[in-house]
């Protein structure tokens, strides 16, 4: 986390080196806060500045808006506290010419039905929290044309489409905003015991309730039980961390798995264990989501909708779908795999309705 604030803040020209920024960071002069405090979320480190552009996402029924960064890639990146050139140079790509790029694309497009967009990656194996390649891909199919008539030189059209096409994780940060945005319409209605947000510092996790709003519930983040890349060790790994268990929260990644029997390859068990233990969190949740089907449970719907008292009655706590980022500054990514989320935050909110 402290590298990845680093890095954003060289990123944002507040400082000239790493070494600088992280004196600056701790200086009192830079003030923090939680994304989803700002109506906002960002995967792993999370870290959002003023200079990154950002995806737009609309509850049509609320209003409710939500904001969320552009997915980096895998490997070194800012969200899994990578911060080298290489890394601030993808950064200012985005930011400087393929944001403004896909901006007018989806000018040309117009709104886009995320929804139905990750209701069709479900049918074809994602379960869009760590496997977003078929949604990744539809996404693709959707913008490719817009962006050609932009009429942008082809250089540049090519650059923004093989970004895309090989960044099987690009989607995700629409999944995110996506999920973000029904939580937020969740949290408009208000009452329940509902929750509408789980996410993780490193350090803590933490949970927040339909009923109390921007009330956090929070315990010390454990690591998770994971499978590592090859050459890395557990001893290097860094707690839960991140904002993009929000898909959780509505029925996506974890949620989601009988959809994405393929992904066992990269978390690691069996596809039947993943299935199970998916399949079990329908005893906290209170509804299956009409739209979210599953083709090979019969079109069953994903199980979605915790309900905090139901998880401290049954002492299951919800299974969440995470990356793994290392504790070793600049390294980046070296796992990935589900865990569940503490149940003490669970308890302590079930305790305070």
């Amino acid at each position: 986390m402290k590298a990845a604030v680093a890095g954003g803040l060289v990123f944002d020209g507040k400082a000239k080196t790493l070494e600088a920024a992280m004196d600056l960071a701790g200086s009192g002069e830079i003030r923090f806060a939680p994304a989803h405090d700002h109506r906002a979320a960002g995967a792993m480190t999370g870290v959002i500045t003023a200079t990154m552009p950002v995806l737009v996402f609309e509850d049509e029924v609320s209003g409710e808006r939500a904001y969320v960064t552009m997915n980096e890639g895998l490997g070194k990146t800012l969200r899994f506290g990578a911060n080298g050139p290489d890394v601030l140079e993808r950064l200012s790509w985005i930011r400087e010419r393929f944001a403004p790029l896909l901006k007018r694309a989806l000018e040309i497009h117009g709104a886009m039905d995320i929804k139905r967009q990750v209701s069709e990656a479900l049918r074809r194996g994602d379960e869009c929290h760590n496997r977003n390649k078929a949604a990744t891909s539809g996404f693709l199919r959707a913008i490719a044309a817009p962006l050609v008539e932009t009429q942008a030189p082809h250089a540049d059209i090519a650059e923004a489409l093989r970004f895309i096409g090989g960044n099987d994780h690009f989607f995700l940060s629409l999944s995110i905003g996506h999920a973000k945005a029904t939580t937020l319409a969740m949290e408009a209605v208000g009452g329940g015991s509902l929750v509408t947000t789980m996410a993780g510092n490193g350090r803590n996790v933490g949970i927040r309730l339909s009923a109390t709003g921007k009330k956090w519930y929070t315990t010390p983040a454990s690591v998770a039980n994971v499978k590592l890349f090859a050459g890395q060790s557990i001893a290097d790994a860094t707690p839960t961390m991140g904002d993009s268990y929000v898909t959780e929260v509505i029925g996506l990644g974890a949620f989601a798995l009988s959809a994405a029997p393929a992904i066992a390859e990269f978390i690691g068990g069996t596809v039947e264990e993943l299935i199970a233990r998916s399949e079990s969190m329908r005893a906290i949740t209170v509804s299956e989501h009409p739209d979210f089907l599953i083709p090979a449970l019969g079109f069953r719907g994903t199980a979605c909708g915790i309900d905090v008292r139901r998880v401290a009655q049954s002492g299951l706590a919800p299974l969440i779908n995470t990356g793994v980022a290392s504790r070793v500054p600049g390294a980046g990514q070296i796992g990935a795999g589900t865990q569940s989320f503490p149940l003490q935050c669970f308890l302590d909110a079930a305790k305070a309705l």
